[in-house]
């Protein structure tokens, strides 16, 4: 907009021009966006680290089956400078773990092939070739240790070949590595075929994608998660399609996501995330002096708070408290004002009017947020950055198999590392 757009403009048009500029940017906090978008506090304004007054400290726990115990007693008395006898009176006074690590190198074994010959005959019998000839001369736990840390700890493939070097002394080339991948792409993806099946029976399931660059295009990594499975998915598209292919016909009972289109109309009930709905509130309030802003502020809070003692509520209890919260948001819908953030407020909350508190009617299957898929996300997303995405789909495919394969475990409380081991075993 130049010098004469400006002058062409009436009183009332530069007003809320200049309002508009004045408005704050929008952070992680007032808005969907990342983390890493935000500026930086200064330092004198950042808030301190370490323990907040009042916390209670821990210490580590001993262990119950130490390696070894080694004694400490004084030589003598300091009083008298006597030497203490092999029957004098002995008190324990503390316990203390010392932990290390033993130096790791590779084992390996050298299997030798021979030949013998007949005594009789004189015909040479050769050995039967070992399994390491025809596959690899690297074990189960390098294979789970490789995937571990290309899919949990996010170590690119170059990075992945120096931690071998420098914590192991073991040379693995970058092809072989990418061969160990393909070499378990199998026993992953059944894991993942069990998962998706778990997936398309379940009555409650929550969604959220986010973008990952896959043969040097825009692309999409999904995850859908129901109480029993979680199931990653690597796709070119972010449309609704990829849900339907995903479900293949199921229609849970009930969607949990965000205002995102292509995740609408999956479920026979909706339950829309309140937290992203409570970061544009928080914006509001920032930016707006209406008292809507506000309102639905205290509103989420009570909603949070109420969500909270869920599970513990009578049903009538709970009936009530739903109807007295849907009496208030009904009262904030309806509030007439002049301020143009407080109506867009009320237009994007009151087009999710009928989505708020479905998790009410069901209390421990369905969450007001979307926040257990965002956490499942957050490994894919930290992968995203440091090595901007996947040369290949195959590759990225892969890794959504691992993912689906360990965060399932992961319910029914196995480890990542164990998970990984135990199924390409």
């Amino acid at each position: 907009m130049n010098r004469d757009d400006l002058q062409r403009l009436s009183k009332d048009d530069l007003i809320e021009l200049v309002l508009r500029l004045q408005r704050p940017n929008k952070t992680s906090r007032t808005s969907s966006k990342p983390p890493s978008t935000d500026r930086k506090e200064r330092r004198e304004q950042a808030k301190p680290g370490g323990a907040k007054p009042g916390h209670e400290g821990h210490s580590r726990k001993l262990c119950e089956t130490p390696d070894a115990v080694e004694d400490h007693e004084p030589p003598h008395c300091p009083n008298c400078l006597g030497p203490f006898g092999a029957d004098a009176e002995r008190e324990l006074i503390g316990e203390y773990d010392e932990i290390e690590l033993p130096p790791v190198q590779p084992f390996v074994r050298r299997h030798r092939r021979f030949a013998i010959c007949c005594e009789h005959c004189r015909a040479k019998t050769p050995a039967p070739l070992p399994a390491v000839t025809v596959g690899t001369p690297f074990g189960p736990r390098i294979h789970a240790l490789a995937i571990y840390l290309k899919t949990r700890q996010a170590l690119s493939y170059e990075r992945l070949q120096q931690a071998f070097s420098d914590l192991f002394g073991l040379t693995i080339s970058q092809g072989a590595l990418m061969n160990m991948f393909a070499r378990t792409a199998r026993a992953f993806d059944e894991k993942k075929g069990q998962a998706l099946a778990v997936l398309r029976k379940a009555s409650f399931v929550a969604s959220d994608e986010t973008g990952v660059r896959i043969e040097g295009v825009n692309a999409y990594h999904w995850v859908f998660c129901c109480k029993s499975a979680v199931v990653h998915m690597a796709d070119f598209t972010r449309s609704a399609e990829v849900v339907r292919k995903t479900m293949n016909g199921h229609q849970p009972r009930v969607w949990t996501s965000d205002r995102y289109s292509a995740q609408q109309r999956h479920g026979t009930l909706h339950q829309t995330c309140l937290a992203h709905l409570a970061r544009d509130v928080a914006y509001g309030l920032e930016a707006s002096e209406d008292p809507v802003p506000f309102r639905l502020k205290l509103w989420f809070d009570r909603v949070f708070s109420f969500a909270l003692d869920l599970a513990g509520m009578a049903q009538s209890t709970l009936r009530a408290k739903k109807r007295e919260l849907e009496r208030q948001i009904d009262d904030i819908l309806t509030a007439s004002t002049s301020c143009s953030i407080a109506r867009e407020l009320i237009g994007k909350i009151a087009r999710a009017r009928d989505q708020l508190l479905v998790f009410c009617s069901f209390p421990g299957e369905v969450e007001p947020t979307n926040n257990g898929s965002e956490r499942a996300l957050r490994p894919a997303v930290i992968q995203r950055k440091v090595t901007n995405g996947y040369r290949a789909m195959w590759a990225a495919e892969y890794e959504t198999a691992v993912r689906s394969a360990v965060d399932t475990a992961r319910i029914a409380g196995a480890g990542s590392f164990q998970t990984i081991l135990q199924t390409i075993a």
